[in-house]
């Protein structure tokens, strides 16, 4: 059931640093992104060329991978009778940050909080009159290079809601789960801040902690790792590891660690 979600009681500030054993499993990953340069990697046929890794090092520039262990649970539909221990070896999920090379999805990887099929149809619908409002300011702008036109001024404010309106909608789109087996939407998440930062619910770390609860997996272990030319900002270098981001997943992952005792806590 949707639920809208007071301030997370559990794991109020969460800190989840590289583990030793996703950093591991990254590193194998990272050896083989780059012999293959593709993320494809599970099959040899058909491959897409989008799926290749060279834009990252391009002027697109890279972009965090992530690798979350997980545990089956003892009650879980996969265990054969009578088995009393989980197996051995962890569940590995793996995900990348955002969009790969326009591609919300791809075999192998955590899919997205929303359904992309849903969004893509809202930015069809949504984009037309956004973009005839701006072409309108914009012939409003070359014959009042001043501005002060009241009609203009007007035209600034309709677009401005209307993007918001569109922006509020996709964000409703955004289904987070929590361990506890809460839900809800990064709109009703952010209620009671001031805004929210562009890519929110889209990195690494919400991606695979979605999944392993939609899969009915615990967490054990999660790393990041940024692949590919440094960002704009200079603040991420290929092949390091980088905890979550502070300003978009520090206030959804409290929401969704609650019923799990996963902190993050073994690191190097």
């Amino acid at each position: 059931m949707p639920v809208s979600p007071k301030q997370p009681s559990a794991n109020p500030q969460v800190s989840l640093l590289p583990s030793t054993d996703a950093k591991r499993h990254c590193r194998a990953l990272m050896k083989k992104l780059d012999k293959f340069g593709r993320i494809n990697l599970s099959s040899e046929a058909l491959q897409d060329s989008r799926l290749s890794t060279a834009p990252l090092f391009g002027d697109a520039r890279g972009q965090m991978f992530g690798i979350l262990l997980c545990k089956v649970e003892k009650s879980g539909r996969d265990f054969k009778a009578g088995q009393s221990s989980p197996p051995p070896e962890p569940v590995i999920l793996k995900a990348f940050s955002g969009q790969f090379n326009g591609l919300w999805e791809a075999p192998g990887w955590a899919p997205p909080l929303l359904d992309a099929g849903v969004f893509r149809n809202a930015v069809l619908h949504a984009d037309p009159p956004i973009k005839k409002l701006t072409a309108e300011i914009n012939n409003l702008s070359r014959d009042n290079p001043q501005g002060g036109s009241q009609l203009l001024t007007g035209l600034i404010e309709k677009r401005r809601l209307l993007s918001q309106r569109h922006m509020n909608e996709i964000h409703r789109m955004y289904r987070i789960h929590s361990f506890s087996g809460e839900e809800t939407d990064l709109f009703s998440l952010f209620a009671d801040r001031s805004g929210i930062p562009a890519g929110t619910g889209d990195c690494c770390a919400p991606k695979l902690l979605n999944l392993a609860i939609q899969l009915g997996l615990q967490p054990i272990s999660l790393a990041e790792f940024y692949w590919g030319r440094e960002n704009r900002s200079g603040t991420k270098q290929h092949g390091y590891f980088y905890p979550p981001c502070s300003d978009k997943c520090g206030p959804v992952l409290p929401f969704m660690l609650q019923g799990t005792e996963f902190t993050g806590a073994e690191i190097d």
